[in-house]
C-alpha cells in the first residue's frame, strides 16, 4: 500500500455519509466528477476497494467501514486541534494600562476591571489610580479617564459620565460645631481641602464655587485622605458622591442648596483602534462606567 493521500478522506467521509456522488459533492462545493475521481485514487492508494455500486448508489465494504471508523477519530481530532488553536488565536492577551483619577480608579474603575480580568484570563491590566492625570503623550498609559476633553491631539475620545460633588462631615463633627442651615453657616465650618498649589485640574478647585473658607484643618492632595479626614471628623468635606458608603458615617449637608456637577472623560490614542486588547477594555469601561 502507497502512502495515503489524506486529503481523500473528506471526499470519503462525504460519499460514505449519504452513498450519493451528487450529494456529496454538493456538501464539499464541488463537481460529482471530482468526488469519484477522489474515491478511485484513494482506493488505489490503499490497495483495496471502498464502496461497491448498488441502484441506490454507493454502499461500504468492509474495508470501507474500518476506514470510517479510523477516519471519524481523525476527523474529530483535527477538529479539536483546530478549535483550541483558534481558541488560543481569538482569546485577548496583552497588558492595558488605564489611567484613572485617584477616586473614580479606586471606587468605580477597578471594580469593573477586576470583573473583566476574571472573564479573560490572559489579558493582563495595570490600572493607575492617581492624584494626577495620566500623560497620554508620555506613553504614561493606553487609555486615561481624565477631568477635562483634550482640546488636540490624534486621540479616541469620548464622554464617560457626570458625577456630583456634595458637602459631608461626620456626626461627630456636626455635633460638636454650630448646626449649619444655609450657606451663611458655612463661614463657622472647619474645612478640609486639597493642597491649593498642587491641583492637578482647575476642575477640582470647587470649593471656592461654595464658600470662602476661613480655616481648613486638613489638606491633602488625596481624595482618600480627605475622605478619612472627614469620618474621623476633622471637617466638612466636598466629596464625590460616589465615593461615600453609608457605613463611612458621614452626612450630606444643605443636599438642596450644595451640587457641584463635573464630568469624566474617556481617551485613547486613535492608533489603538486596530488593537482588539484595547478595544475590549475601551468598550467595557464605556459601558459599565457611564453612569
Amino acid at each position: 500500500m502507497n502512502s495515503m493521500n489524506w486529503d481523500h478522506l473528506q471526499y470519503f467521509l462525504a460519499l460514505a455519509k449519504d452513498g450519493r456522488l451528487i450529494v456529496a459533492a454538493r456538501s464539499l462545493g464541488v463537481n460529482h466528477t471530482t468526488v469519484s475521481r477522489r474515491i478511485q485514487a484513494l482506493e488505489r492508494e490503499m490497495g483495496v476497494q471502498l464502496f461497491s455500486r448498488n441502484n441506490l448508489g454507493f454502499e461500504l465494504t468492509e474495508a470501507g467501514m474500518q476506514l470510517q471508523n479510523i477516519a471519524h477519530k481523525v476527523e474529530q481530532q483535527i477538529n479539536g486541534i483546530s478549535k483550541n488553536i483558534g481558541s488560543e488565536n481569538t482569546e485577548i492577551s496583552g497588558t492595558v494600562r488605564v489611567g484613572a483619577t485617584e477616586g473614580f480608579g479606586t471606587f468605580i474603575v477597578g471594580p469593573i476591571l477586576y470583573e473583566l480580568s476574571k472573564k479573560f484570563p490572559r489579558l493582563s491590566i495595570d490600572l493607575l489610580s492617581l492624584p494626577r492625570i495620566v500623560n497620554l503623550s508620555r506613553r504614561e498609559a493606553d487609555i486615561a479617564i481624565t477631568l477635562q476633553r483634550p482640546t488636540r491631539g490624534p486621540y479616541l475620545v469620548t464622554k464617560l459620565r457626570d458625577y456630583e460633588l456634595k458637602l459631608y462631615a461626620s456626626n461627630e463633627y456636626l455635633a460638636s460645631n454650630p448646626a449649619i442651615l444655609s450657606r451663611g453657616d458655612l463661614d463657622k465650618q472647619t474645612f478640609i481641602s486639597y493642597v491649593d498649589d498642587l491641583l492637578f485640574s482647575k476642575e477640582l478647585s470647587y470649593l471656592d464655587e461654595i464658600c470662602k473658607p476661613k480655616q481648613i484643618s486638613f489638606r491633602s492632595t488625596s481624595i482618600q485622605s480627605q475622605l478619612q479626614a472627614a469620618r474621623v471628623g476633622l471637617g466638612v468635606a466636598v466629596l464625590p458622591s460616589f465615593m461615600v458608603q453609608a457605613q463611612d458615617g458621614l452626612q450630606e449637608i444643605l443636599p438642596k442648596d450644595i451640587r457641584i456637577i463635573r464630568s469624566f472623560w474617556m481617551m485613547m490614542p486613535n492608533e489603538y483602534k486596530k488593537v482588539d486588547r484595547m478595544n475590549l477594555v475601551w468598550d467595557c469601561l464605556k459601558k459599565e462606567a457611564s453612569g
